[in-house]
């Protein structure tokens, strides 16, 4: 009797906690109605530029300039293919940007560990100037980064782009906070168990920095798949070219084909778009990390 009366005792509850979600679903749907325009005014950038990249070359000349374009062409984009290496810079800018993610996580990850657990001589001032690092603007550091790899004969290649995002101070400060912030005594349980150092990294607080390394790679993303500054200055040639450099290109000094640069764009923010649908919920819950983090 004691088991049944246990058993149905959540039951009576159910409809109240389903009236509570109505309640609380119908007090809130007027946020809904404030963000929906707010949503579309972020997104109408976004639609300006896919419908630029549709419109034909004799109406985005004309003044005043339409909204809306009055026929629909998909000459940007074959002038776009046709023309031009977007699938090689396109497959570059990936490249670039896996092994950025990578190598990001990888190094920043075991560089914050060492920073946060293991005790060594100097630690406190090799961490402070790691992170002194960060307030160099990075204007100042190109002329002696493009010296250097000009003499490891870097230049002109694709590893001029991949070896700036190998690592970051902020990626080591990022990843030394969270570690500070996981109790010790999980570690300190593993090595009573036998781990090794190398393995109580990996099997008790890889698992548990989920969160912070989420959040470094999507930043690491973000700014190697946009970076177009330093490619600029290092790479000249068109077969090493990335998506941001080839599309500036595009970009005469007396005319701009709009329709061919915005298909470019397009063609360029579309894996990102992609990229935010399918992991919305971790970059959401990466956002509240950062947030939370500072």
């Amino acid at each position: 009797m004691a088991v049944q009366m246990l058993s149905r005792s959540p039951v009576p509850d159910a409809p109240d906690d389903i009236r509570l979600t109505r309640r609380g679903g119908r007090r809130h749907w007027w946020w809904h109605v404030l963000l929906a325009p707010i949503a579309l005014l972020f997104a109408l950038p976004f639609i300006q530029m896919f419908l630029t990249a549709l419109t034909p070359a004799s109406e985005i000349n004309k003044f005043p300039p339409r909204l809306f374009p009055t026929t629909l062409t998909l000459d940007g984009f074959e002038k776009l293919f046709a023309e031009s290496d977007i699938l090689r810079w396109l497959l570059n800018t990936a490249i670039v940007s896996a092994v950025g993610v990578t190598a990001h996580l990888v190094l920043c990850s075991l560089a914050g560990y060492g920073f946060a657990r293991l005790r060594f001589p100097g630690r406190t001032f090799g961490f402070f100037a790691v992170v002194a690092t960060i307030m160099i603007p990075t204007q100042l550091l190109m002329v002696p980064t493009y010296v250097m790899f000009a003499r490891v004969g870097l230049i002109d290649t694709l590893g001029a782009a991949i070896v700036p995002w190998l690592a970051s101070a902020f990626g080591i400060f990022l990843m030394r906070q969270f570690f500070l912030s996981l109790p010790a005594e999980l570690e300190e349980a593993a090595v009573l168990d036998g781990c090794s150092r190398l393995q109580v990294f990996g099997r008790i607080v890889l698992p548990l920095a989920k969160p912070a390394l989420a959040t470094l790679a999507i930043f690491t993303l973000l700014g190697s798949w946009n970076d177009l500054v330093w490619p600029l200055i290092a790479i000249n040639d068109p077969a090493s070219f990335t998506l941001q450099l080839g599309i500036t290109n595009f970009q005469g000094d007396r005319r701009t084909d709009w329709s061919l640069l915005m298909a470019g764009n397009v063609v360029a923010t579309l894996p990102l778009i992609l990229f935010f649908v399918i992991a919305q919920r971790q970059f959401i819950a990466t956002m509240t990390f950062s947030g939370l983090k500072g």
